[in-house]
């Protein structure tokens, strides 16, 4: 292949890594971050962001059947596309797609799929408030969390507390505090191994994050229990999956729910080059046409932070080594949306993350408060 699209919400980890091999890359993505521009060929962002200019709110503004409308525009001219979260691989024809063209994606046909022979959280799809109250009041000792049936990063996904209405087509999901664990999984036809696990940050008010369920970045390797190891190939393998993926999980009381399925590749992407000093795009297009690359085991700690504006601000200029996703120097970011990633890595773990907190100083530094 010659010609790669890459598509989703935020596509610039993945460009980059392709345009290291040598692709030509084409992307169309959400947020059109600069940083970007020197790791594609052509590209198309949803958002145009511009100076004095708010980039507005992502949960509001994102229509993902508009991603994939320009997207599709561009797939007679490219020889494959990697589909990232926010982008429908069954929309594209199936003999172009680098990866998986499975419902997985949908969070209720997922645990359909999977509850009779593995562990996860009760879960529901009420068909309506009356339902929903009914499932509560059998449970009198559980709390729930509504999570929509597709979607990513946790956008939208809040405690129920009973309100006065339904939202059509959610899931119900037993609410359990725990550990937040997420192993990265590389599966061709053959074979299916787990490359490496992570802690992942989740609902950091400390990066600003004010979903509380919010993805805000991960920590590889994850030092604990090794069965979810196996446990992430077992899941994998059982949903026939093929190239990169990820499998979500929470650990509570010493046991080990499986929360979600990402049938694509994942946040970790970029930790997971740093922490195992691999190429994760060649990886990912290795297995998908059968073949396993060799796999060293983790050499470094790496620290992913995804920052968010702590208020209304104007972005300053960010372009600082280790800080990524770099926004348009001048345009309005409103409170709580994401503002840049900061990435690092360190032979100690702690060290890791004190770079990365010191890089995540520095973003605030360069947002001025409206």
């Amino acid at each position: 292949m010659e010609t790669i699209l890459v598509t989703g919400v935020n596509t610039r980890a993945v460009a980059c890594s392709l345009k290291k091999l040598g692709y030509n890359v084409f992307s169309v993505d959400y947020f059109g971050v600069t940083d970007l521009e020197n790791c594609v060929d052509l590209s198309y962002s949803l958002m145009k962001q511009k100076a004095g200019v708010s980039c507005g709110y992502f949960q509001e503004d994102f229509n993902p059947l508009d991603l994939n409308k320009e997207a599709l525009s561009l797939i007679d001219k490219v020889d494959g596309v990697i589909c990232l979260s926010g982008s429908s691989p069954s929309d594209f024809p199936a003999h172009k797609v680098c990866g998986n063209r499975s419902p997985w994606e949908d969070k209720a046909l997922l645990y359909r799929a999977l509850k009779d022979d593995f562990h996860l959280p009760l879960t529901y799809v009420p068909g309506s408030l009356e339902e929903a109250r009914e499932i509560t009041l059998q449970c009198p000792d559980k709390k729930f969390i509504l999570k929509p049936k597709s979607g990513a990063g946790g956008y939208g996904v809040r405690v129920w507390d009973d309100p006065d209405q339904w939202p059509g087509g959610w899931i119900l999901q037993e609410h359990l505090h725990g550990e937040n664990i997420s192993a990265s999984v590389l599966s061709t036809v053959e074979e299916t191994r787990t490359i490496i696990t992570s802690n992942q940050l989740v609902g950091e008010p400390t990066l600003g994050q004010k979903q509380p369920f919010g993805y805000a970045g991960n920590i590889t390797p994850y030092c604990g229990p090794s069965d979810i190891v196996q446990l992430a190939e077992r899941v994998v393998e059982f949903l026939g999956l093929l190239g990169s993926n990820g499998v979500d999980f929470i650990i509570k009381d010493g046991e080990i729910y499986i929360l979600e399925v990402n049938p694509r590749i994942q946040g970790t992407f970029e930790c997971v080059e740093k922490s195992l000093g691999i190429n994760m795009a060649e990886a990912h297009m290795e297995a998908c046409q059968g073949n396993m690359i060799s796999v060293p085991s983790p050499q470094k700690f790496a620290v992913k932070m995804v920052v968010h504006a702590p208020g209304r601000s104007n972005a300053g200029n960010m372009n600082v080594k280790g800080i990524h996703d770099l926004p348009l120097e001048g345009v309005i970011i409103e409170k709580g949306e994401p503002v840049a990633t900061v990435l690092s890595s360190d032979n100690v773990k702690e060290n890791a993350k004190y770079k990365a907190r010191l890089l995540v100083n520095q973003v605030y530094g360069n947002l001025i408060p409206l």
